[in-house]
């Protein structure tokens, strides 16, 4: 009787890497596609990753390599590029997989497309699901426990395939059917925890905060259902869950970039390194645009647009504050 199969991940980075661990966790063999071949030979000969998870000692079934073609027999592919190359990552497999798992989150600059388009034009043979949620890398690869929404836009027939295949004790995902919508949870919470992350720079305080995830959280409703999105699947773990989860810690890299802006640094110096890539900041624009060509309200997404565009982070908190009184419910802040 044959093993359980392969499965690829494409992307060594944090989160790509935890990805590799909590699959390797049950003796399964991982094939690990790293771009630096510094990482390459630091997994295979030392069971480490020291540029992007130090923390973890990685489990001897996972096999790092730099060439794409050792995935090419390989029928699920998790893909945790950078949203920014995530086309053309794919553009150079040698076969498509049946199954593609996208685990960025992002907007496409220059096309305002969502990841699942993105994967869909490179790679269209190949049935797309996107995982999404709640997810800091380094706990992951420590095994605590983490849900995540797994939406397959092959519909229960992939969901199937899927499920066994990614499922560990530690890691539950539930089904959804709702691609847009965990793409869109997952984009737009990268921008407002930018937002979070300045209110702490700033020292703002708890209260503000906490307005600010509620009415950031309306904002990706209005948005998301603007583009087809479901509210229920925005209320779970791929938004609300990531939402909270990101908009609360330094071990947010978006948060943390927000927190670094409000405390007065530059956002050109702060991404001036990329070698870990908050999402978010390439996200905003985007949105931003997407937002107002479609008249869908988003203050909040264009006021972190404005700060990494440079404009003081508190004169631009004190525009939204002085924005006209309103309804709750009403559209806009």
């Amino acid at each position: 009787m044959s093993g359980p199969e392969t499965i690829g991940v494409i992307g060594a980075g944090a989160w790509g890497t935890a990805l590799a661990q909590m699959l390797a966790s049950d003796g399964r063999d991982v094939i690990l596609w790293a771009y630096e071949p510094e990482v390459v030979e630091a997994v295979n000969a030392d069971r480490r990753n020291p540029l992007y998870l130090p923390s973890a000692n990685l489990a001897p079934t996972i096999r790092a390599t730099g060439d794409l073609a050792d995935l090419s027999a390989i029928d699920t592919v998790l893909v945790v590029t950078p949203a920014q190359v995530l086309g053309r990552v794919l553009s150079r497999l040698a076969r498509p997989p049946r199954d593609l798992v996208l685990c960025s989150k992002g907007i496409e600059a220059g096309t305002g497309r969502l990841m699942n388009d993105v994967a869909r034009e490179a790679s269209p043979e190949s049935a797309v699901a996107v995982l999404s949620g709640p997810t800091f890398a380094h706990e992951v690869a420590a095994g605590l426990p983490t849900a995540v929404t797994l939406a397959c836009g092959g519909g229960r027939a992939q969901w199937e395939r899927l499920a066994p295949a990614l499922a560990r004790p530690a890691f539950r995902p539930y089904y959804s059917d709702d691609v847009a919508g965990a793409e869109i949870g997952g984009a737009v919470k990268n921008v407002l925890a930018i937002a979070c992350g300045v209110v702490d720079g700033l020292a703002l305080g708890q209260n503000a905060r906490a307005a600010l995830i509620a009415r950031g959280y309306a904002e990706m409703l209005r948005f998301g259902e603007a583009l087809g999105a479901r509210a229920e699947t925005l209320a779970g773990l791929c938004g609300l869950g990531d939402l909270v989860l990101t908009c609360s810690s330094t071990s947010s890299r978006n948060f943390s970039l927000g927190k670094a802006l409000g405390e007065g640094a530059s956002a050109a110096e702060l991404m001036a390194d990329r070698r870990t890539v908050a999402e978010g900041a390439f996200t905003a624009p985007v949105l931003a645009e997407l937002a107002a060509a479609r008249g869908t309200p988003m203050p909040i997404v264009a006021a972190v647009d404005e700060i990494l565009k440079g404009e003081d982070a508190r004169n631009v908190v004190a525009s939204l504050l002085a924005r006209p009184l309103k309804a709750e419910r009403d559209a806009g802040l």
